[in-house]
């Protein structure tokens, strides 16, 4: 199981997190890394800051003491630096940061969805310290968190591999006013307010209870000393190491109360001998004992780290252990599985396998969930980005409107100065003097301005370089929530196929196993594909139809074989989500990148990979105009031909209208919108070749011409384009001589590149020709699922029959083994009737067509093609002769006298 450690449940010392990291497969075991034991240390960041409170209409600066909490990213503020309980904090991972001079020097702004705090540091410095140093440490929490869990894919870590704090221009480091800001400032007294109670905090009043309790304890056991936690004479007596000693005792102090709500007692015991060491004599001694003190104090506090890292490391190998377990327990299920003897036992296996797929459906929601976390995270940054692009502007316009007030004031005092006598006499002393403060007041604005400017271009790329981050989270998310789909469909898709199975053995089953089988598929049944897109999150869901109308689940009328439907509906939506960012998305990035169209081996590629839905269209009429070039007014012409005057074959056409393309909605009923216009495309066509007229089969050519470029003239005319130039001469017509012809030359193919295939076939006298033949004829229509059937289209348009061949040999390729497994001549021929439905993996079909069976020649074809042809010609040749000598000997006998033949009736 996959656990992401939560940054509000994180202990300071980061051991939790490590006990919470699991790791998801037992084959990721080396992939581990360990984290170490001790974390390089920083200052703390601390100080006194006023905290605008608004009560009511009433508006009050209270002075507060704010310290940045790292393992939470949180600013906790306190009422003063000696308090143990916080009075509130802010929230930074979300939040965002502004300044605006309008407000006053020294005055800033934290944004947190839920609320705005306003802050005042003591001088502008101070302020802009703590802006940037606020953002540094965001960033650093917000990139740290965006990582995933030990034991999370490769996929999903890529994104985010390797990403650090980018070196920015927009705002120099500002230097560290040592007096507003650290520990040097709690050695100071507190900001003092006009009254003693203006500075409580009346929204909580039982922490300010606990603190002064606190404060008055704390003061009495310290002997009389002022009660500063911070301890400030040691600073005067060791200048040297002021600063190390402060920041490991604020450290300890912050620390202390923050998690354990009380000060630990050695730190209180060490500052009670520093107090003694500064008041009585012989502090010298007293001194040596303190160091000594506090190295043994050190080496027990490194000594206690270490021991949390060995238990830690210990619970890591105990991870370990029991991930190694359960990889041999589930290779000893396996094993037991094959060996088992008892479908008892089988059926033992199978709720097993069950219960995993239970888990991973309670992985996907999980990630469901956090995906609409990301996602309104992703928002509320998104309208903060808005404001802030907004507030630039604003900036912007009136720094311009300033500046045009300066340059305008330069150029008045340039006129009055060229002039010594008229400035004497209009204007005074006194009003230059007004006019130059004037100038360097608007010069300090224009600096104050500029500095905003910077730290307001740092904080929009910083929030814009965040949301990327958390775009590519959620894209990663995304991409591993489509891996577990994908992997739990393969789970109920072989779950399914186990109770195919037994569903083909329940004769042989004991009576309670039968019922058990049965009740088990009938809960499988009961499962819907478009249920399940409508109940819940998902990512590729399978609807009822495609793009182009045709029905994505097979409707089966047989009982048996609805099963066999849901297996092939698990194995569709499992091959989508596979390909989805692997395979489809570059494919389509490729297509968008190609501007005009042009013949060259990268586009026959890319046809040959499958065309995308929104570039099909447009890539078909290219073809088509291509090799084909419309006739204006033709098509119109033709449809009032047909209106005026009845066509032969209208009779036959109104006939396969009903049949065609029956999985198809736009075709499935006879008011469909398409049906008329396919009328008329197939009526024009039988008047503009009258040579072929209309042969069955042209009505699905038309059909697919129809969903796919819309229009009804584009689909006459790609009609036109394959009748007449993609098939040979005679395709189509009365003899259908050349169709027969491809079936001889597909058998020599088939003898060639599948001969154990072919030999299957000769032993039990199959004749493929027979289930080839519509394949030939109508390019597969009807035969392939709708997804592999347009990019079997997609490579025909551009290749030529060509395609045709290698798209059947490969299909027989993909189910050879399947097909030699039967040893009847009855149910092959039943298998051969449906088996082009069940191949779901199109890039494995279309790899086997275009890799495995070249080289596959345009010359070799034709030869067969023509020596094919001169036997066909020789045998209907001497059919025609037969037929000729039968009919001359039928004349020569003569009409029989049917007068001597009697009925049956008669003789009654």
């Amino acid at each position: 199981n996959l656990v992401e450690s939560d940054p509000d449940t994180n202990s300071s010392n980061g051991a939790s997190a490590r006990e919470k990291d699991t790791l998801p497969f037992p084959g990721e075991l080396e992939n581990v890394p360990l984290k170490p034991s001790t974390e390089k240390s920083r200052k703390k960041l601390c100080g006194y800051l006023n905290k605008l409170g608004i009560k009511g209409p009433i508006k009050t600066w209270k002075s507060r003491w704010f310290f940045y909490d790292e393992n939470k990213c949180r600013l906790l503020y306190y009422r003063t630096a000696q308090d143990i309980n916080p009075l509130g904090s802010i929230d930074l991972s979300s939040a965002s940061f502004d300044c605006k001079m309008e407000n006053g020097e020294g005055v800033f702004e934290i944004r947190t969805p839920s609320r705005i705090f306003t802050l005042k540091a003591i001088s502008k410095q101070a302020m802009m310290y703590w802006l940037q140093q606020l953002q540094m440490r965001r960033w650093e929490f917000c990139n740290t968190q965006s990582r995933f869990p030990v034991g999370s894919s490769q996929l999903v870590n890529e994104p985010l591999a390797g990403r650090a704090i980018d070196d920015e221009d927009f705002l120099p480091l500002v230097k560290t006013p040592t007096e507003a800001v650290g520990l040097k400032a709690a050695s100071l007294p507190a900001p003092q307010t006009s009254t003693a109670l203006q500075n409580i905090s009346l929204k909580h009043p039982w922490t300010e209870i606990q603190n002064t309790v606190y404060n008055i304890c704390g003061s009495k056991q310290l002997w009389g000393n002022n009660g500063n936690v911070f301890s400030f004479d040691e600073f005067q007596e060791h200048p040297a190491n002021v600063d190390e000693k402060q920041e490991a005792e604020v450290e300890a102090v912050k620390e202390g109360t923050l998690e354990d709500g009380r000060m630990e007692p050695r730190l209180n015991w060490i500052r009670k001998a520093r107090w003694m060491n500064s008041g009585f004599p012989g502090s010298e001694e007293l001194s040596r004992e303190k160091n000594s003190v506090d190295k043994v104090s050190v080496l027990q506090q490194q000594i206690l780290t270490l021991t949390e890292e060995v238990k830690s490391q210990k619970e890591l190998v105990k991870l370990l252990h029991k991930a190694l377990e359960a990889a041999q327990q589930e290779k000893r299920v396996s094993s037991m599985y094959l060996t088992a003897a008892e479908d008892k036992d089988r059926l033992e296996l199978v709720r097993h396998k069950v219960r995993q797929i239970a888990d991973l459906t309670s992985r996907v929601e999980a990630l469901e969930q956090e995906k609409k976390e990301l996602e309104q995270i992703l928002t509320l940054r998104d309208s903060h980005i808005q404001e802030l692009k907004e507030h630039v502007q604003l900036l912007m316009e009136k720094n311009h409107a300033k500046q045009e007030v300066i340059m305008a004031l330069t150029e008045q005092m340039a006129r009055e100065l060229s002039d010594p006598l008229q400035e004497a006499n209009t204007i005074t002393v006194e009003t230059l003097y007004k006019q130059q403060e004037e100038i360097e007041h608007l010069k300090d604005d224009i600096d104050a301005y500029k500095t905003q400017n910077q730290f307001l271009n740092s904080e929009i790329h910083q929030v814009t370089r965040l949301w990327t981050s958390v775009a590519e989270n959620e894209k990663a998310l995304l991409m591993k929530c489509a891996c577990l789909q994908a992997r739990n469909c393969q789970m109920e898709s072989k779950y399914l196929t186990v109770l195919r199975k037994l569903q083909e053995a329940v004769p042989g089953l004991p009576t309670s196993h039968v019922e058990l089988v049965k009740n088990l598929i009938e809960e499988a049944l009961q499962w819907d594909v478009k249920e399940e897109a409508e109940e819940g999150f998902n990512l590729n869901p399978v609807s009822e139809y495609d793009e182009y109308g045709f029905m994505t689940v097979p409707d089966y009328e047989i009982e048996d074989w609805k099963l066999l439907a849901k297996i092939q509906a698990l194995e569709i939506k499992s091959n989508k989500l596979r390909s989805q960012e692997i395979v489809e998305k570059p494919l389509r990035d490729r297509w968008n990148s190609i501007g005009e169209l042009n013949p060259s081996a990268e586009l026959k590629n890319l046809i040959r990979s499958g065309i995308p839905v929104e570039h099909r269209q447009r890539v078909w009429r290219w073809l088509v105009s291509r090799h084909c070039s419309p006739v204006p007014g033709h098509f119109q012409r033709l449809l009032e031909q047909s209106r005026s005057t009845e066509h032969p074959a209208c009779r036959q056409i109104e006939l396969d209208l009903p049949r065609t393309l029956t999985n198809n909605k736009h075709f499935s009923s006879p008011t469909s919108q398409l049906i008329p216009k396919l009328r008329r495309v197939l009526l024009a066509f039988s008047w503009h070749n009258p040579a072929i007229g209309y042969c069955q089969g042209l009505n699905r050519l038309a059909a697919i011409a129809l969903l796919v470029l819309e229009d009804e003239e584009s689909a006459f005319w790609c009609l036109v384009y394959i009748v007449e130039n993609l098939m040979p001469a005679d395709y189509y017509s009365d003899t259908l001589i050349t169709s027969q012809v491809d079936q001889r030359v597909f058998k020599d193919f088939l003898s060639e590149k599948l001969p154990r295939l072919m030999a299957h076939f000769e032993q039990y006298r199959i004749d493929v020709s027979l289930i080839t033949f519509n394949w030939f004829l109508v390019a597969f229509v009807d035969s392939l699922i709708s997804d592999i059937l347009l990019r079997v289209w997609d490579a025909f348009l551009y290749e030529g029959t060509k395609v045709i061949f290698r798209y059947a040999l490969a299909i027989f390729k993909y189910n050879e083994e399947e097909i030699l497994r039967i040893h009847d001549s009855v149910e092959i021929y039943q298998y051969l009737r449906f088996f082009t439905r069940m191949i779901m993996d199109g890039r494995k079909l279309m790899n086997i067509a275009f890799n495995d069976l070249n080289p596959f020649p345009m010359k070799l074809l034709r030869n067969r093609r023509s020596m094919h042809r001169e036997e066909l010609e020789a045998e209907l040749c001497e059919l025609e002769q037969i037929k000729a000598a039968y009919v001359k000997e039928r004349a020569e006998q003569g009409p029989q006298d049917l007068k001597e033949v009697v009925s049956e009736e008669e003789e009654e």
